[in-house]
Formats: C-alpha cells, structure tokens, sequence
C-alpha cells in the first residue's frame, strides 16, 4: 500500500509541478495572475468551482458523522450542494457576475463592492474579514493533510506538511490562478473518478444498492435512538449552509470574474452539477454505509474515523491509493484557492499603488507571488505550532465570511436600488449574528447561527436601502450597463 501510495504521490506532484512552470508563462500581469486573464472555458472553470467546493472535510470528517447521524438523509445535503450551490449559483451569479466586475474593473470581492456602493472603507473592512477568517481555514487544510499522510506514508506530521506546503506553494505562486485552475481540472477528473469506484465497490461488497439501502435503514433505526434523531431544522440548516451559504464566499464568486464569456456558463452549470452530484452523493451515501458495515460496538470511536476505517477495511490497496489521491486532490484545489483569496486581500484590496498594479507592470506580479508566499508560510506556522485561537476562527469562517458578503453581493447584482448604508448594514449583521450565536450556542449549533447570519442581512440590507439616500444614477449605470 505504501509503495503504491508513493507512486501515484510522485506522479501526481510531478504533474502539478509542471503544470505550474507552464502557467508561469503564459502570467504577465495581475489579471492573469489573479484571474488567468478571464479566458477560461466551461469544463476548465466548472472543475475549478467543483474542486474548490469540496475538500478533504467532506469525505473524511464530515461524510462520517453526517452519514452516521443522518443515516440517508444526509443525501438531501449533497442534492441542496449540486442544485443549489452549484447549478443555481452558475445560472443565477455568473452572467452579471462577470459583466458587471468588468464594467466596474473589479477583480475581487472587496473591490466590486467597493466599486458598486463607493464606499471607500468598504473595501479594507471586507479584505480585514477575508484574511482573518479564510486564512485559518487554508491553515487547517494543511493540518488535516499533514495528519493523512503522516498514517498512511509513516512520516512524521513536520515532513509531511512541509511537503505538502512546497508542491502547493511552486504551482500557486509559479503559475497563478491559471495554473491552479489546469491542475483543478486533472484533480476534478481524479476525484469523479475516484468517487465512483469507491461507491460502486462498496455496493457490490454489501450485496447490491438495494440490499445496501435495506440494511441501512434498518441498522439506522437500532443504532441511533429516536431522541437523538436530527431534527428537520439541523438537517434543512445544514443543507442551507453548505448550498446557499457557498454563494457569498469570495474563493468560490471569484470562479465567475475569470470565464472566458458568457456561452460557459450553461455548460460550466451542467458540468459543475454532475461532478457535485456524484461527489456529494458518493461521500455521504459511504457515511451512510458504515451502519450496514459497522455495528455499534465495532465503529470508530470518533466521527473522523469511520470513513478512513471503513475504506481501509473494504478497499483493494490499488483503489485505496487512488482514493488517499482523491482526498489529497480535494484538498490542495481548495487549499490554492483559499491563499489565493486570502494573499489577494492584501495584495490587491489594500495595495496603496493599486493603479500601479492596474497598469499589469512585472512589479505587482512579483508582489502577488510574494505574497502567496507569505501565506503559505503563515498557515504553515499555524499548522505547525496549533495557535489556540484557530478553532475558534475556523468554527466562524464560514458564517461570518458568507454572512457578511452575500446580501450586499447579490443585491449588488440584481436590485439598483440598494445603498451605501445597506452594504455596511448587511455585511456588520451578518458578521455580528454569527459571531453572537456562535458563543451563546456554542460550536454545536454552528450551521443553524451560519444558517441565520447568512439570513438577516438579506432582511437588513433592504430595509436600510430604503431608509437611505439612493446612490447616485452615474455609478449604477456604469455597474448596470448592458447587464
């Protein structure tokens, strides 16, 4: 298994090599390097979606508990992310997404709404909340991967994160967006693949899908109490902000700035919704799984584990190596996309010569790729040292970044009437509603808070609209041109 395991490793990092040093020649200028220049089409732009949405979280942590406590209803979740948060998001964001960044010649979340609203302050205060709380999650990537392959190579966590922080770090900072979206595209094609054999083999190693779904059911009903049932409101959160909540996230939105024109966008949905389909599909019916494999005395004392025991138990080694890809795949695409973002926050939204840096000068190429570096280097300090406060900022990053940014983008997109005052308003609630809930509830009913912090600043923002000065007809028919 080890030896198979390096294998498939050193092919695929020698890949991702490569494909970094050729997207460094084809990156001239920050558009390029931040964007790949907005020329990239449909089944390009749906694998950098796809594999940004998903990563290792999904099939080791959260596969395994939801599939355990959920039983088959943790399906209606991977149904919610493939309709909702990834075919509705094309077909409803990215044709005035990526119309009204141009007109507006912003490349990133802050900017646009910087842009949109002129609102001078907007712009730091929304590339403040991105770093804080989106570079802890790549932080926490890097942990989980350095603790994979630290049991399946037998190396120790320190090597294994450092290896896993320079392959990302060369084809990240060589070759820029446009590399991390090529390598997306070999990713997503391991991880459909991937997540097709190991839900076909386990299938057949239980007797068939209808035999499976019958032994499912009935293990669920004696393995998990009635009283300790999810209710309707966990499961119906939990499908919200996993689906809805990925539309106010910067690393995802960002996908939209950067197709080559608007004919992608039908094909990029169809695509994107396949691949999300079968990815959420196949890691929540194998959390599902382990209550025809296990039996309660047998399963895994904690969540993260029943899916690792379970493949390790089950699968043939040659599948098992291609499935530790898979995970390793899932993670890195997510984890570019997290520096990416998060170096961008500074880099872009908060460099005093951003003129400069619109003119595409090698200067504000070189500080982009600097400053990648600088991040990979701070979330692998994080790693390595486990600062404290990071559960706690990991355990917000979700609610709070898409709290504060999808009323004032979305409304930004569709509704001219919305104001300055509403943007600010929108984006403190949903910070502030989520930051509340999560410490008077605690960590436990965390997708509830990020269900209603994405929730209130969609009522907040309009009521401020209305009892505010309109913006000035200049600046929304330069957003709204030709929209």
């Amino acid at each position: 298994m080890i030896r198979t395991g390096v294998v498939f490793l050193a092919v695929f990092l020698a890949l991702m090599t490569g494909v970094g040093l050729w997207g460094m020649r084809k990156t001239k200028t920050l558009g390029d390097f931040f964007l790949g220049g907005r020329t990239l089409g449909p089944w390009v732009s749906a694998a950098a979606y796809g594999t940004s949405y998903f990563s290792a979280v999904i099939f080791i942590g959260f596969a395994g508990a939801q599939g355990w406590q959920f039983g088959l209803n943790a399906l209606w979740i991977a149904l919610g992310n493939a309709l909702i948060g990834a075919c509705a998001a094309w077909l409803i964001l990215a044709r005035r997404t990526r119309r009204m960044t141009q007109n507006l010649g912003a490349m990133t979340m802050p900017e646009f709404l910087q842009e949109r609203y002129g609102a001078k302050h907007l712009k730091p205060i929304a590339a403040s909340v991105i770093f804080f709380f989106l570079l802890p999650y790549s932080a926490s990537v890097f942990k989980g991967l350095g603790h994979l392959f630290e049991k399946v190579f037998n190396i120790n966590y320190d090597t294994a994160l450092l290896i896993m922080i320079a392959f990302t770090g060369v084809y990240l900072i060589l070759g820029g967006y446009f590399a991390i979206a090529v390598t997306d595209f070999i990713q997503g094609i391991i991880m459909f693949f991937g997540a097709a054999a190991m839900i076909l083999v386990l299938t057949a190693q239980g007797g068939g899908f209808l035999e499976m779904l019958r032994r499912v059911g009935e293990n669920y009903a004696r393995h998990i109490p009635p009283d300790q049932r999810p209710s309707l409101l966990t499961i119906g959160s939990l499908v919200f902000m996993t689906s809805f909540g990925t539309w106010g996230l910067p690393q995802m939105t960002q996908k939209f700035y950067a197709i080559k024109n608007e004919r992608v966008i039908p094909k990029a949905a169809i695509v994107t919704t396949v691949f999300a389909l079968m990815i959420g599909t196949s890691a929540y019916l194998t959390g599902a799984y382990a209550h025809a494999f296990f039996n309660v005395d047998t399963r895994p004392p904690s969540y993260d584990l029943i899916v690792p025991a379970l493949l390790a138990g089950r699968l043939p080694q040659l599948l098992l190596a291609l499935i530790l890809l898979l995970v390793l795949s899932a993670s890195m695409s997510t984890l570019s996309s997290l520096v990416l973002v998060s170096s961008s926050a500074v880099a872009i939204d908060l460099y005093p010569y951003r003129q400069e840096a619109k003119s595409g000068k090698d200067r504000s190429v070189a500080m982009m790729r600097f400053l990648s570096a600088v991040f990979i280097i701070i979330s692998y300090g994080i790693s390595r040292f486990q600062i404290g406060f990071i559960v706690y900022l990991m355990s917000l990053s979700w609610g709070v970044v898409s709290g504060s940014f999808a009323a004032p983008y979305i409304y930004g997109l569709y509704w001219k009437r919305v104001t300055k005052a509403g943007a600010y308003a929108g984006l403190f609630t949903g910070s502030a509603v989520m930051i509340l809930l999560f410490f008077l509830w605690g960590p436990g009913r965390s997708p509830l808070a990020a269900s209603l912090a994405i929730s209130a600043p969609f009522i907040v923002t309009p009521l401020v609209s209305w009892v505010s000065a309109p913006p000035p007809p200049e600046r929304v028919s330069r957003a709204f041109a030709e929209v």
